[in-house]
């Protein structure tokens, strides 16, 4: 029995280490955590490029992907209402002229006002109809009215881009609808509707059109309601259009004015309306509480220092301003734009009305910005030979 009893301990130890070795759990493997990166990851902004530029100067505030070249969608209608309001100045057609609807405008699809064929209306009640309603039928009338055809328009359009100097740009369309097969694409960059929308602004017709929030049309049988949801949210929002297809996203040219200082903000390619509109206030909201704009002088401006003409019939003289001047500046800044006078103590001779007398310098913390002419506001002949004699002998 001990016999049995040693044999079977000596086969348990002898087994036990192997059984161990290949079954007793092991402790578990650490794995190292993964290196983290440590360069700057760029935030991705919620479009594909923006600008953001005072009106009346040019200056840009804000620019991301500035020369993108981006499909516009309906904001593309902005040019025809451009080369409609040259016409309209030029005295080639009126407002009030009438436009006979075809067969291929009442056929236009997306954003309408369901043109018919035959129906007539002014050129001003289809120009509301494309700026407050984006009706691709009216813009189509429109064109047609303006160039014998759309496919001339369409030419008009990219022969005015052309003169702008707007170098990302082409148009294919007058409306902006998404391409059908076989056509191509219209595509437009901030940059270029940047400037296209500075154009515009020369017409405040086109303003009094795009601020429009409700109107009717077609003796009140229809409701047009603009696309531009932003109209009474911003101070001062009148204009000028939204656009929007699949993949050209939601875009807008939108423009404001409080005081003398006029913003245009350009968003294109946000995913969706509420994004792009985000953006559009909080760029507004932004510089219109950090600048503004300083009337400096004004054209005809008298300014406050004599000039001795002793061989005039007149003896002194103050000169005018040549030039309106006004300057964009951070609203702390206004104290620092000072004028400083440049004219001589007296002129000998005649004066000829709009002579040159001196100039005003202009400068900001004390670095000349421009230079502006002070002109004779009449003309002031020699006084005759007798009465400049007694005047040097002290009589």
């Amino acid at each position: 029995m001990k016999k049995y009893l040693m044999t079977f301990f000596l086969i348990f130890f002898w087994i036990c280490p192997v059984y161990g070795k290949h079954h007793v759990p092991t402790k578990k493997k650490t794995i190292p955590p993964k290196t983290v990166s440590t360069k700057t990851v760029e935030k991705e902004e919620p479009f594909s490029s923006i600008v953001v530029v005072e009106a009346d100067s040019g200056r840009i505030f804000e620019e991301y992907n500035p020369h993108l070249k981006w499909p516009p969608a309906s904001v593309t209608k902005l040019m025809l209402a451009s080369i409609v309001m040259e016409r309209v100045v030029k005295g080639s057609v009126k407002l009030t002229d009438r436009i006979t609807v075809s067969k291929k405008a009442s056929q236009m699809g997306g954003s309408q006002v369901f043109l018919k064929q035959g129906e007539s209306f002014t050129l001003e009640e289809l120009m509301k109809a494309v700026l407050v309603a984006s009706g691709n039928d009216a813009s189509y009338a429109v064109a047609e009215f303006i160039a014998g055809s759309a496919e001339a328009f369409v030419n008009c359009m990219n022969e005015k881009a052309k003169a702008l100097n707007m170098a990302d740009t082409e148009f294919h369309s007058v409306h902006g609808l998404p391409p059908s097969k076989g056509q191509k694409e219209d595509l437009i960059s901030a940059h270029d509707l940047a400037i296209l929308s500075r154009e515009i602004l020369k017409y405040p017709k086109v303003l009094e059109w795009t601020s429009i929030e409700t109107d009717t049309f077609r003796d009140g049988t229809f409701i047009m309601r603009n696309h531009n949801k932003l109209l009474g949210k911003i101070p001062g929002m009148d204009g000028l259009k939204t656009g929007f297809y699949y993949s050209a996203g939601y875009n807008i040219v939108a423009t404001a004015k409080k005081g003398d200082l006029r913003l245009i903000v350009v968003v294109l390619g946000s995913p969706k309306a509420k994004i792009r509109d985000q953006v559009v206030m909080e760029r507004f909201k932004k510089y219109m509480t950090q600048y503004t704009i300083v009337t400096v002088l004004k054209k005809g401006e008298v300014i406050n220092k004599n000039i001795l003409i002793p061989d005039g019939k007149i003896t002194e003289l103050k000169g005018v301003a040549a030039n309106n001047f006004s300057y964009l500046v951070p609203i702390e800044k206004k104290s620092s734009l000072k004028k400083e006078i440049n004219l001589p103590e007296k002129i000998k001779g005649e004066i000829k009305e709009g002579q040159k007398l001196g100039e005003l310098i202009i400068q900001l913390d004390n670095v000349t910005i421009t230079n502006i002419d002070i002109l004779s506001p009449v003309a002031i002949p020699k006084a005759s030979i007798f009465t400049r004699f007694f005047r040097k002998i002290g009589f």
